[in-house]
């Protein structure tokens, strides 16, 4: 093989690689971000029917205690009644306080996001710097060598990437129940 399509070859390497690990990132970038959004909108919606559900059982037990306020005595189905909504009323303000823990798993995600992207926009920039140090009339054993350093460089912050960002966030809805945040 001559020594111009020796440098052809790592080259073709090189740039392999950069699309390779950015793509490879980019695909988690939007994973993140869509696994984000469907968390948001169902924290949304839940929170949004909880507090309704709140509200309404807040009403019902403001109307049986203005009837008993009303009738001067507390009959034992009134008193029945108030407990089954003070359950109620608990159940609600769970939900909506557990549907509130999950701003925090999305805060994770898109912090995760941003770190990823300004990861691989590192990357790339020392990829870059190191391109620019190769020089134009340099010999060509003297330019594979700066390409097969760069290529294993690109490979370990690639590496470095991944396991820093590791999937530390695994809930995918609400109600799944296994929420693993480190």
């Amino acid at each position: 093989m001559s020594k111009k399509k020796m440098l052809g070859s790592e080259v073709k390497e090189l740039l392999s690689g950069v699309s390779d690990h950015g793509k490879e990132h980019l695909l988690e970038v939007e994973t993140d971000l869509v696994q984000t959004t469907i968390l948001l909108a169902e924290a949304i919606e839940k929170l949004g029917s909880s507090f309704l559900a709140l509200h309404a059982a807040i009403s019902s037990q403001q109307e049986e205690i203005d009837l008993i306020i009303s009738t001067g005595e507390a009959p034992a189905e009134s008193i029945d009644r108030l407990k089954v909504l003070k359950d109620d009323i608990a159940s609600h303000i769970n939900a909506a306080v557990t549907s509130l823990q999950f701003q925090d798993l999305t805060s994770q995600l898109i912090s995760r996001t941003v770190q990823r992207s300004a990861g691989l926009r590192e990357v790339l920039s020392n990829l870059g710097i190191v391109g620019d140090g190769i020089p134009h009339d340099g010999e060509t054993d003297e330019i594979a060598i700066l390409l097969r350093e760069i290529t294993l460089r690109l490979e370990k912050q690639s590496v470095e990437l991944k396991s820093l960002l590791r999937k530390a966030v695994n809930q995918k809805h609400l109600d799944s129940g296994d929420i693993e945040l480190f």
